[in-house]
């Protein structure tokens, strides 16, 4: 599912708002300067967050790719391999909110310096803990929980970044094009991987996508922040995140804790002002709450199908080549996320007020295709489709967030990531209890299906096309 919203300048900047909301969200960004990238900028940025974005994933994926055969060198089953698979999430849930949060206050760029660093260093030294411990299963739980921890604050930060750096004209290529590097990163990882795992075996995929990670944030750090000085300390990171009272979220305000007053509801009392302050409020929660819910629903099945996409192939057609099936899905979604961003952003230009593409529901129908493929050429062409369709939301909620809320856009998107990463936590588990029990695989790409047919429902219903400004 994705959506472009058209904006009207003229008719939304005499907008007024709330004192305490508009305070609360005038002040979140403190690192903002109101500056946007110019042109070579932008080049320049675009391209080395493609890069980071295409190592995300290629550290990502690489336990997925490797797991068939671990699992073979370690006697697990399939319930502990998605033990193994899912704590990823259990830790990339976690700083979703507080990553977007601090990115918001700090600097999205000083925060995704902080993470490459950090993940990159895990991923290389994880086959070295694995051959030292007695007990593998249960350090590489361990390591994959941390590096979800250290990984889930990527996200958020690109939306904070994006949404003070990035002209709103701009936002939907560049978050489509940047995020690309997600399906790029993992056609990378699982084309090199692929054969690294049969000609080296699984702990050299492991170091071809740690090592460059920490090749990026170094030149990120050299050459994009230009040196120490602009690096925040731990004790600055802590003094931030503990003394946030003055410019914390009103989360009330969106998610409806406070009093929200309905736009018929009658109060003589009441301005005819603050009845309009009232309905944009109770508007901007309404598209918020389908915005997540939407987002969750996309999210978790991605997750799903990420991870345990190899060990179907793998398993249910053994003569197939894991260079194929690792490779050309991300192939052709890829060329999906760029049209994606490009649609968008052309529609804007157009003058439409919104344009909105199903690509959730189109998605499950391939996904439920998929159990009914006969051939390995079938489940190719249908998994391909699946996951093309799905990055058009790379220009959609996550671009939106930025446009309803830019102070605070990365702590929103944490919201949305954090529950993206507990459903994809519930259903990578999922997914490998059925299979293990029952052998079935279709079952679960049924319980892919009915997640993303809920998730596209609540949009459908309960979203709202119009923009509103905060």
């Amino acid at each position: 599912m994705a959506f472009a919203v058209h904006d009207d300048g003229a008719k939304y900047s005499s907008f007024k708002h709330s004192g305490a909301l508009q305070t609360a969200l005038t002040t979140t960004t403190a690192h903002s300067n109101g500056k946007f990238w110019s042109k070579s900028e932008a080049k320049s940025w675009i391209a080395f967050l493609f890069l980071g974005t295409c190592l995300v994933y290629c550290v990502r994926v690489t336990l997925p790719i490797c797991v068939p055969v671990m699992a073979e060198q370690f006697a697990w089953d399939k319930k502990q391999s998605g033990i193994v698979l899912g704590s990823f999430f259990w830790g990339y849930c976690l700083t979703q909110i507080i990553g977007g949060h601090t990115s918001d206050r700090l600097g999205g760029d000083k925060i995704l310096l902080l993470s490459a660093t950090s993940w990159g260093s895990v991923i290389t030294l994880t086959p070295l803990i694995v051959h030292w411990s007695s007990t593998p299963i249960i350090f590489l739980t361990l390591s994959r929980f941390l590096m979800g921890l250290l990984q889930g604050v990527f996200f958020p930060s690109l939306t904070s970044l994006f949404s003070s750096k990035v002209r709103e004209s701009d936002r939907a290529f560049t978050s489509s094009a940047v995020c690309a590097g997600s399906q790029v990163g993992t056609l990378i990882i699982g084309a090199v991987g692929s054969v690294l795992l049969d000609w080296y075996g699984w702990e050299s995929v492991f170091y071809f996508s740690g090592l460059p990670s920490i090749l990026w944030a170094y030149c990120m750090w050299k050459y994009f922040l230009k040196g120490e000085d602009q690096i925040i300390s731990l004790e600055n990171l802590g003094n931030n995140l503990v003394n946030s009272k003055d410019n914390k979220v009103m989360w009330r305000k969106f998610f409806g804790s406070a009093p929200v007053w309905s736009p018929g509801q009658r109060n003589e009392h009441r301005s005819e002002d603050s009845r309009r302050r009232a309905q944009s409020q109770a508007e901007l929660e309404t598209l918020l709450r389908a915005v997540i819910v939407a987002h969750v629903c996309i999210s978790g099945t991605f997750f799903c199908l990420l991870s345990w996409m190899p060990t179907f192939f793998h398993d249910s057609f053994p003569e197939s080549k894991g260079w194929v099936f690792n490779v050309i899905p991300w192939a052709v979604a890829v060329p999906f996320s760029f049209s994606g961003g490009i649609l968008a952003d052309r529609l804007i230009n157009l003058g439409f007020d919104t344009a909105k593409v199903m690509a959730m529901g189109l998605s499950s129908i391939f996904i439920e295709l998929l159990s009914y493929s006969g051939s390995y050429y079938q489940a190719l062409i249908c998994i391909s489709a699946s996951l093309g369709l799905q990055t058009f939301s790379h220009s959609g909620v996550s671009v939106n967030v930025q446009d309803l809320a830019p102070s605070c856009a990365g702590a929103l998107f944490g919201v949305m990531n954090t529950g993206g990463a507990l459903v994809g936590v519930i259903l990578v588990y999922c997914a490998g209890y059925l299979i293990e029990t029952s052998g079935s695989w279709p079952s679960v790409f049924n319980l892919i299906s009915i997640v993303n047919v809920f998730g596209l429902s609540i949009f459908v219903i309960f979203g709202q096309a119009k923009r509103v400004d905060i």
